[in-house]
């Protein structure tokens, strides 16, 4: 009966070895543990952004992927690229034409997927003395800023329609973009809109500037 069997670990053993079974067993490895090292923060717009990408579907349920990038200080998104498909070399075309429009960040804070840990991405940041700050592996929360960026855009944009082609989706997502920027209060922003918000920090620097140079006269 099977009841009646006697476990014996030896006879085990020496019959698993007469078979000539072999089972490797894996040793777990032991992760050196990471001290999380609190990024700077941005104090001027432009000064340091944040970038990942999102995924939605058409009503087709082809899929299409987003290039979020949103400015630290200001909240300010300059850019959504939409396409089916975004490697690294589109996304240095994105970020060439952003510097043409404003100034140049001193860092941009991505996760390690392939399109920022490849060499386009890479090369773009070496030629224009841009850091590439990466997050640990698994850990988006170390990328707030941008994460709750696309949280705004999956519950009060992606999430209210349906996409019939790529180009609606452009059209879209684009009126939301403007409409954030400029027309949307943030409650960390004092109630203002991100384009505001802006506006108002070059005033107050223009007037500190003048009123510096007057004093220096």
């Amino acid at each position: 009966m099977r009841e009646e069997l006697l476990k014996n670990h030896k006879r085990t053993e020496r019959i698993y070895k007469e078979q000539g079974f072999s089972l490797k067993i894996r040793k777990r490895k032991r992760r050196i543990s990471q001290v999380r090292l609190e990024l700077p923060k941005a104090t001027r717009p432009n000064q340091r952004w944040s970038m990942d990408f999102m995924h939605c579907s058409l009503w087709s349920s082809r899929k299409f992927r987003l290039l979020c990038l949103i400015g630290q200080f200001t909240k300010e998104c300059p850019v959504i690229e939409v396409d089916y498909s975004l490697p690294g070399l589109r996304v240095t075309r994105a970020l060439e034409w952003l510097l043409i429009t404003r100034q140049r960040p001193e860092a941009i804070t991505v996760d390690n997927g392939p399109e920022f840990a490849g060499k386009a991405l890479d090369q773009w940041a070496y030629k224009n003395k841009v850091k590439l700050d990466f997050i640990r592996p698994g850990k988006p929360v170390e990328n707030t800023y941008v994460e709750s960026f696309n949280g705004k855009v999956r519950y009060e944009c992606l999430n209210q329609h349906y996409f019939t082609s790529l180009e609606e989706a452009k059209r879209t997502i684009e009126a939301w973009r403007v409409r954030y920027n400029e027309f949307r209060p943030h409650k960390t922003l004092g109630g203002l809109t991100p384009q505001s918000f802006a506006a108002k920090f070059q005033d107050q620097n223009n007037k500190h500037t003048l009123e510096n140079s007057t004093f220096s006269l």
